[in-house]
């Protein structure tokens, strides 16, 4: 397998697990918008620093596929 073959691969699992990131910091800042008032205030800490974390795993993982796309660029 060349390198481009190699980096194009690790562009595509970063595109995937991008995807599954998205989808469950949605989903966390959708059900925090709806249960912030009646929820028990520590569900509420946890899903806040969930989207948190998902949030800094997001941008993450944007700058690794983006390091592998300048890579592309100086083959």
């Amino acid at each position: 397998m060349s390198k481009a073959e190699r980096i194009k691969e690790e562009i595509g699992w970063l595109k995937l697990v991008f995807g599954i990131l998205v989808a469950i910091d949605v989903s966390l800042v959708a059900w925090l918008a709806q249960n912030y008032g009646t929820a028990d205030r520590v569900l509420v800490l946890s899903g806040l620093v969930a989207v948190l974390v998902v949030t800094v795993a997001l941008v993450w993982v944007n700058r690794s596929a983006m390091q592998r796309f300048k890579q592309l660029e100086e083959l």
